[in-house]
């Protein structure tokens, strides 16, 4: 059975056929209709949110693309959900998140990191290789190349025999004849220019597209194992986005950095607002300001209430004075 679609479409169709169908139907509709598939939202995490794989979000995650293969890098750490993709796909029509400046990072840094792992290989092999002659290399590589030439035609041939392509198939088979008897020739020359005891441990070569070791006396079915194989297409892939992405960014870097300042300045008024909100020597001006009445009512019980102390003073003075007159009249009276 043939699955019409990208590559992400056909691993989505191949995981949704080891699911139990409660499952798959689920899957299916977070796929399409997103988180709020049922009306309300159904998962806590937003697709804005930190935790979540932007560069999953746009269908190139390295941690999916390469899983089941030799360089498998397990479950990637941030969030993977198809409903969060779906959510993100809708809502990215109205909204630009620039989300292909995050995919390209994380993919720049990951096909940095195999490059170093590339070179790393390449020097060990150097190494292990020092005492070839440059002519002896160069034969070496020519080999090599003849043996990348041979499984390529070979992934071809059997793509177009899929297609119903019958008659160009076989032509690549032809074509394909004609490059293994010029391989034949090379490694004739290439065994003859080194002695025996060197030419049996001078067999490797790294890939420069995934990383893994090639055999100089490859067959053709390892040949093909490896270049058609999910290792060798999953890194062709990430490459292929990696250079897309490399072009978008850079025609849309101005728009990016024109919004993000925008956006910036807009999330700092924000907080500077809620901060002078909820500051409460501001909250307290503000509820006086919000409330003159009040404000008034309470200046005039602070009026009432120093006048009614005033009168209080006053009266316990006079009835003071009174009490020191009648006991100065008392005392006079009693010596007369």
């Amino acid at each position: 059975m043939s699955f019409p679609g990208t590559i992400n479409e056909k691993r989505s169709y191949i995981k949704l056929t080891k699911m139990s169908a409660q499952s798959q139907m689920r899957a299916m509709l977070d796929q399409l209709m997103g988180t709020q598939r049922d009306g309300t939202q159904n998962n806590s995490v937003k697709f804005t949110d930190d935790e979540v794989c932007k560069t999953f979000l746009l269908g190139c995650c390295p941690n999916d693309i390469l899983a089941g293969t030799r360089a498998d890098i397990g479950d990637c750490r941030k969030v993977h959900d198809l409903a969060l993709k779906a959510d993100y796909e809708m809502s990215q029509k109205t909204k630009d998140y620039f989300y292909d400046f995050d995919a390209y990072e994380h993919l720049k840094s990951f096909i940095h990191d195999t490059d170093q792992k590339i070179e790393i290989s390449k020097k060990r092999l150097a190494e292990q290789q020092a005492e070839i002659s440059a002519e002896v290399q160069s034969k070496a590589n020519a080999v090599h190349d003849l043996n990348e030439q041979i499984g390529k035609l070979l992934v071809k041939a059997e793509e177009l025999g899929m297609q119903g392509e019958i008659d160009e198939s076989k032509a690549v088979l032809e074509e394909v004849e004609k490059v293994k008897q010029l391989k034949n020739e090379a490694e004739e020359a290439y065994r003859n220019s080194m002695p025996a005891s060197t030419y049996q441990q001078q067999k490797l070569r790294v890939c420069e597209i995934c990383s893994a070791y090639l055999g100089l006396h490859d067959n053709d079915c390892r040949l093909a194992d490896h270049f058609g194989g999910k290792l060798h297409a999953g890194f062709i892939q990430i490459r292929e986005e990696l250079e897309k992405l490399s072009k978008l960014v850079e025609s849309r870097r101005k728009d990016y950095e024109t919004t993000m300042m925008k956006r910036r300045s807009d999330r700092d008024h924000e907080v500077e607002e809620r901060r002078r909100k909820y500051h409460p020597s501001n909250r307290s001006r503000d509820e006086n300001r919000r409330s003159p009445v009040r404000s008034r009512s309470h200046r005039h019980r602070s009026r009432s209430r120093s006048r009614d102390r005033d009168r209080e003073y006053k009266r316990r003075d006079r009835s003071r004075s009174r009490d020191r007159s009648r006991r100065s009249y008392g005392s006079s009276r009693s010596r007369r």
